[in-house]
């Protein structure tokens, strides 16, 4: 893995840990965090047994697909620990184009290819008395799906990278590209600020601008039209009362008129 990544130009700082199997890889470097590991360490698995998404939702996580989290430390020069899931998002758009798959970015954190979903990121920050002192970045891309692990409720929505290229790529080259690209983000963000980011993002987000999406937030509905995402990675939606809300998570869909 380290061998790859000095192919690609990056010399990885931390340590990079490979587990056969765990509940979840952001459960682990979540331990790491507590117990002093340094920023960048990497968690990376085989097999999840309880991964998650956003929104409490489960993630799906068979062998033969990619499953890792880092450790990060942001320093106050990161503008808003929001944005680092949008960065992120790009970096794993880059690594998937890499393979030969052209996804989208779904606000706010996942990667399709058409309508239907080939990764996902889930960010989790811990504060502490200074503001925040860690944010576990998980990522989990689908390589290779077998149509028989994946439940018949959601077979139609997703893919994977074999699907989409005809192509099998090996686990420890899709973790080292989508590390390389990650960091090369993450230090963007810090370097550029939030403007770098966006706009990036945007350019290989789903065309939903001046349509209309709904986002469930917990037990909220809320429906508008989607106008942008700002400085700190918010979804602004103009609503039917004539005011703007900017949320920071939820589930987003378009909504579509009858016949489209």
């Amino acid at each position: 893995m380290r061998g790859l990544l000095q192919d690609r130009g990056d010399a990885w700082p931390a340590p990079i840990e490979y587990l056969d199997s765990v509940t979840s890889t952001s459960d682990v470097a979540k331990e790491r965090g507590r117990a002093g590991a340094p920023a960048f360490s990497v968690i990376l698995s085989g097999e999840q047994t309880a991964g998650r998404g956003r929104e409490g939702h489960g993630w799906i996580s068979p062998r033969g697909n990619l499953f890792l989290s880092v450790l990060l430390r942001p320093a106050a020069r990161v503008p808003h620990a929001g944005l680092i899931p949008l960065a992120a998002g790009v970096a794993v758009a880059e690594a998937l184009a890499s393979f030969g798959v052209r996804a989208q970015l779904k606000w706010p954190n996942d990667l399709v290819v058409g309508e239907r979903k080939i990764a996902g990121l889930l960010a989790e920050a811990a504060s502490g008395s200074e503001g925040i002192e860690t944010v576990v970045l998980g990522i989990g891309i689908n390589l290779s799906l077998d149509p028989a692990e994946v439940p018949a409720t959601i077979r139609d929505a997703v893919t994977s990278v074999s699907l989409e290229s005809r192509r099998s790529v090996p686990l420890a080259e899709a973790a080292a590209e989508t590390l390389a690209r990650v960091a090369v983000w993450y230090h963007a963000l810090a370097r550029e600020g939030a403007a770098t980011v966006l706009a990036a993002w945007r350019a290989r987000s789903v065309p939903w601008w001046g349509r209309p999406v709904e986002v469930r937030a917990g037990p909220s509905l809320i429906r508008g039209v989607a106008r942008g995402v700002d400085e700190r990675g918010a979804l602004l939606l103009d609503l039917e009362d004539g005011t703007r809300a900017a949320l920071l998570s939820g589930e987003a869909r378009e909504l579509r008129l009858a016949g489209e």
